[in-house]
């Protein structure tokens, strides 16, 4: 029987596979520029991060020559320009149905804009699966630290984990008081996630594992 009541999944990186696609709109933007684009995957996890806005930054756009409103903008355009490229995770979907089938609430938690999150997981077919869609509500990526404290303030859990892929969820999972596993293959680097000190798996059988769900 697993220890937890509740789960609260980050999207981008966690359930849905993107950080390629990411790569490929941020290129598309630096080249646009006549800036050098990021040359692989590993470069890309090792500056990602947040605020996004620092994240810009390192990867090379002048952020005294644009604001980071249009870059935002530019990016969210070309992000759900979708064509689709971003599949989910393989085993996704049968993870979530195990967990549910386990009794545990399911919650997604995301730096992503309210409305384009929803209409993104509904693509997906996989909405059923959760209690709640969390996001923000703006595109600048920020304020999923105080949208996850007003969940747990509201939903008063009795056991909670987060599970993301960056660095931003051990911040978010220590603001929120839950525990947190990290799954090291979306947006940052396994390096990165380990020094955070949480548990880190590369896969959803890793999850499950540390879930205690067979």
């Amino acid at each position: 029987m697993t220890k937890y009541t509740h789960i609260l999944w980050d999207w981008n990186g966690t359930l849905i596979d993107d950080a390629a696609w990411n790569l490929s709109r941020v290129n598309i933007m630096l080249k646009k520029r006549g800036l050098p684009v990021l040359g692989s995957l590993e470069i890309y996890r090792s500056i990602f991060g947040f605020p996004v806005i620092d994240y810009y930054s390192r990867a090379g756009f002048d952020m005294e020559k644009e604001p980071f409103e249009l870059l935002a903008s530019e990016f969210i355009a070309l992000y759900y320009d979708e064509d689709g490229s971003i599949p989910l995770f393989p085993g996704a979907e049968d993870t979530l149905k195990k967990i549910g089938l386990a009794g545990i609430r399911q919650v997604i938690l995301s730096a992503s804009e309210s409305n384009l999150l929803f209409k993104q997981v509904k693509s997906y077919g996989i909405e059923k699966y959760f209690d709640e869609i969390i996001g923000i509500e703006d595109i600048y990526a920020a304020g999923k630290i105080e949208r996850g404290r007003f969940y747990i303030k509201r939903a008063k859990p009795a056991r909670a984990v987060l599970i993301g892929d960056t660095s931003h969820d051990k911040e978010t999972a220590d603001a929120m008081g839950t525990d947190l596993i990290f799954i090291g293959r979306g947006h940052h680097d396994k390096n990165t996630l380990l020094s955070c000190g949480a548990p880190v798996t590369d896969d959803f059988e890793g999850v499950l594992a540390l879930l205690e769900i067979t």
